[in-house]
């Protein structure tokens, strides 16, 4: 780096310093921009509804699992940055099984429903590396539970109709009739083992029905693509795996022994609820959810660092059209702003350092949730834009500070 250079990150960096100090209070007071009026929920560019398009593509890869085994990945995909932290943890404690796994999981400050994934390792490795369509499933599943769940059971008629979908030593299919309509499902024949079944929803449904064939499946290692059901090998699951789904209310319910047995607890209501702490900083996708979940303060939060942001931006430009002159000049009057009012200008560098830092963050968890093999998942709603926006929520959340910064930044 040149001695000028030098000199001009100096004067960047103390420039940006004085500002905070000399205009606290106008900088306070600025009226935050103008805001055009929102599309309709569901409209293009719309960030608060799903379309049915939306849901058929973000359910086709999981409609066909087994009940119990897609309640809790509905449930952990609620809370994506412990999903990334529960990933890494099983990766590195890939050799423990049976009651040294559940030991070592109550050590874990994870939700319950985050734990119990990581005795089934290619769902929650899944899970991890298509972070993008994991927090797109969980939104959607916070936002709309009872069209997520009528998505399914429109998919897997479809399945049904195809052929595609039949009992077998793996699964098996039901039909039922709940609160007088028809439903599917699907059961392990073995309560304690569970087989995850991989298909190609391109095919496995039939033709697809809108004008573009949605993303193949992720198939783990030594799988082969193929027009019906592939499954691994059963995983003994015993209790971990202690979630259900009533069909004929569309709620998503615990089986209060099992949950009790797996997560030495005593609990007596079997109805799940998510829970906000374990949410890590993450923000809710539409103001509704976050209203409802009292997160209604993200989107004053996030304007108010993007404020910060475009001043600095503002800054940086100014400098870029200064002479060596003017350099020096406003290097020794922020030197004379600092020596008046050091403390508190290195505290709005500091600040301003950290909320840059949270950028970095946000998109390191850009770049991991739109890659993975494949490019799988990545038509579920236009896969680019929203993991740009994702990065965006992690860089706001870890400037506010909180856990949000971990999943967002990959730092732990």
């Amino acid at each position: 780096m040149t001695r000028q250079d030098t000199l001009l990150h100096r004067v960047v960096v103390l420039a940006f310093a004085a500002t905070l100090v000399l205009e606290p209070v106008a900088f306070a007071q600025q009226p935050p921009p103008a805001q055009s009026a929102p599309p309709p929920s569901g409209a293009p560019g719309s960030k608060e509804g799903f379309t049915q398009q939306d849901l058929d593509e973000l359910l086709a890869p999981i409609a066909l699992y087994p009940d119990a085994l897609l309640s809790q990945v509905l449930m952990a995909s609620t809370y994506p940055l412990e999903v990334v932290e529960a990933a890494r943890w099983q990766k590195a404690n890939a050799s423990l099984k049976d009651q040294a796994l559940q030991d070592a999981l109550e050590k874990q400050t994870w939700d319950p429903s985050v734990k119990s994934l990581t005795v089934v390792p290619q769902v929650l490795t899944m899970m991890n590396e298509k972070l993008d369509w994991t927090t797109k499933l969980g939104d959607a599943f916070l936002a709309k539970q009872e069209d997520v769940l009528k998505t399914v059971q429109s998919l897997r008629k479809k399945a049904d109709a195809a052929g595609n979908l039949k009992s077998s030593d793996e699964m098996t299919v039901k039909k039922e009739t709940e609160n007088s309509v028809q439903v599917i499902k699907i059961e392990q024949p073995k309560p304690e083992v569970v087989y995850v079944p991989t298909y190609n929803p391109a095919t496995i449904y039939g033709p697809w029905w809108y004008s573009y064939p949605p993303p193949y499946y992720y198939y783990p290692p030594g799988y082969a693509y193929g027009a019906g059901l592939a499954f691994a090998t059963g995983v003994v699951v015993g209790a971990a795996i202690w979630g259900g789904i009533g069909w004929g209310n569309n709620n998503v319910n615990i089986n209060v022994n099992k949950y009790n047995n797996f997560n030495k607890t005593n609990i007596s209501n079997g109805n799940w609820n998510h829970n906000t702490e374990h949410r890590k900083g993450a923000a809710y996708r539409d103001n509704a959810t976050a209203q409802k979940y009292n997160r209604g303060g993200d989107r004053a939060a996030t304007q108010s660092r993007e404020q910060f942001r475009g001043q600095a931006e503002q800054g940086r430009q100014q400098m870029s059209t200064m002479d060596r002159s003017q350099l020096q000049a406003a290097d020794r009057s922020a030197a004379q702003q600092r020596s008046g009012g050091g403390d508190r200008a290195g505290g709005g560098a500091s600040a301003g350092s950290r909320d840059m830092g949270g950028s970095r963050g946000g998109a390191s968890a850009s770049s991991r949730g739109g890659g993975g093999s494949s490019g799988g998942f990545s038509g579920a709603g236009g896969g680019g834009a929203s993991t740009r926006a994702a990065s965006s929520r992690g860089g706001a959340s870890r400037g506010g500070g909180g856990g949000g910064g971990r999943g967002g930044g990959g730092r732990r």
